[in-house]
């Protein structure tokens, strides 16, 4: 008789998008691995779950999310897929009937966001930074959660509220203007407008100037699953890259539908670079990004 054949288990987590769908209902199998999804409803809790807890194989993360968890120590690795992203004009939002007021304007005024280390957060501070020249330690930060990474302490100008949302800031008239994501935009942000006149035009230029699209959400792995079971991981990886691919056509040509992708690419690493830059600039990190570091560790994966 031949010997039974076992598979690898895996946890993980992962958002409901149209590329992570075919794993999750089986369409696109993982040779060899047992793939456990779970499910967070809604998602961020599960990044702090993951942070401080370990409590995944492999799971979605936000792009400050991780940057921060590298720095502090936190023993995931980085897998080279983009599952969300897009261009963020837009995401700086203000009331409809309230005051054209510009970008520029924002200086000594309070701007609601997620949490500080929210990586929408970190993209709009950073053209806000490049193209209007308001530093992120120019405004006030009004946050309705805390960051992932428990070691991190926000900088002085950032204040926690207990409001339920961050719409909800904005329309009580606590802030100006308020940050919000991809998601939010058409949820609690139904109505609201962009202080960028031409939102989408000035995103464009962001990614022609930049070279890539912002990355909101990658995808890590726990280093002890790394160490114990790297072909389980490799297998992971290409059929989660495999099912991108195959789902390209229901993807539009927005920033959005291009941002998602599997495999080092000039634009991923670019977009780590931007980031990085970002968020050191912003206090979210220390030390600079050591792109190529990052990028050596998963060598082993053949993209």
């Amino acid at each position: 008789m031949s010997a039974t054949h076992v598979s690898t288990p895996l946890t993980v987590m992962l958002g409901d998008h149209a590329h992570t769908r075919p794993l999750k209902d089986g369409t696109v199998p993982v040779d060899g691995v047992d793939c456990r999804y779970l499910e967070s409803s809604p998602l961020p809790p599960a990044f702090a779950r993951m942070v401080r807890d370990l409590a995944y194989d492999i799971c979605e993360m936000p792009m400050a999310t991780y940057l921060q968890a590298q720095e502090t120590g936190v023993p995931v690795t980085l897998l080279p897929v983009v599952l969300v992203g897009s261009t963020h004009h837009r995401s700086l939002t203000r009331l409809p009937e309230g005051p054209e007021i510009s970008p520029a304007d924002l200086v000594g005024r309070r701007v609601g966001v997620r949490s500080y280390g929210q990586t929408t957060g970190l993209w709009v501070r950073g053209w806000l930074r490049e193209e209007y020249r308001v530093e992120s330690c120019d405004v006030t930060w009004v946050t309705t959660e805390d960051v992932h990474v428990a070691e991190y302490v926000n900088p002085p100008n950032v204040q926690r509220s207990r409001a339920g949302r961050v719409a909800d800031l904005l329309r009580s008239r606590d802030v100006t203007a308020a940050v919000l994501g991809p998601k939010a935009i058409g949820g609690q942000g139904a109505g609201l407008v962009p202080l960028v006149a031409d939102a989408e035009k000035a995103g464009l230029a962001w990614i022609e100037r930049h070279g890539t699209i912002p990355a909101n959400h990658l995808l890590v792995v726990r280093d002890d699953v790394l160490r114990k079971t790297p072909d389980a991981v490799r297998a992971f990886y290409q059929a989660l890259k495999q099912s991108i691919a195959d789902t390209a056509g229901q993807r539009d040509a927005s920033p959005a539908g291009r941002a998602v992708a599997a495999g080092w690419s000039t634009s991923l690493t670019a977009c780590l670079e931007v980031a990085g830059r970002y968020a050191q600039e912003q206090g979210l990190i220390r030390e600079p990004v050591q792109v190529a570091a990052v990028e050596r560790r998963t060598a082993f994966l053949g993209t």
